[in-house]
């Protein structure tokens, strides 16, 4: 797929389509093996999915450590690690907080909330990341509005 696809995906998205094509034939065989060979998918535990992982450092490094300096590969490095990071403490937090009432085990919500069930499953991160793209686009869409109306 990647080879059919290669002449008319733009270079400036080559690697994030290559990447999400990857990613999905490996959740397609995680999928598979937890349905069918459920005895080879706990023994590979939690290898398969970090072959996602890898492509996406993988994909980063091709995009930006093998072109740059060792000193700016380093900076880069650690500033799409903090990143990443405060994105999946951001996006895990909302979905902690309607799915069980709680952040980092403190509850924020009252009783009378009911928990929204779906945010604990995978397409709550899902739901939950759409809706939180949707925001920024709006808010991109509205300062450039302002821009463009004050120039």
């Amino acid at each position: 797929i990647v080879s059919l696809v290669r002449n008319i995906v733009p270079s400036q998205v080559r690697i994030p389509v290559f990447v999400i094509i990857i990613a999905t034939f490996v959740t397609m065989v995680d999928l598979f093996l937890k349905a069918f060979l459920l005895d080879l998918s706990k023994a590979l535990g939690p290898f398969i999915p970090l072959i996602v992982v890898n492509c996406i450092i993988l994909g980063r490094a091709e995009a930006f450590a093998s072109k740059n300096k060792v000193w700016l590969s380093f900076l880069d490095a650690f500033g799409v690690s903090l990143g990443f990071t405060v994105t999946l403490v951001f996006l895990g937090g909302i979905r902690e907080i309607l799915g069980m009432r709680t952040f980092f085990g403190a509850q924020v919500l009252g009783n009378g909330f009911e928990p929204w069930i779906v945010m604990l499953l995978p397409p709550g991160a899902f739901i939950t990341l759409g809706f939180l793209l949707g925001a920024k686009n709006s808010i991109d869409r509205r300062l450039a509005q302002k821009k463009n109306s004050g120039a």
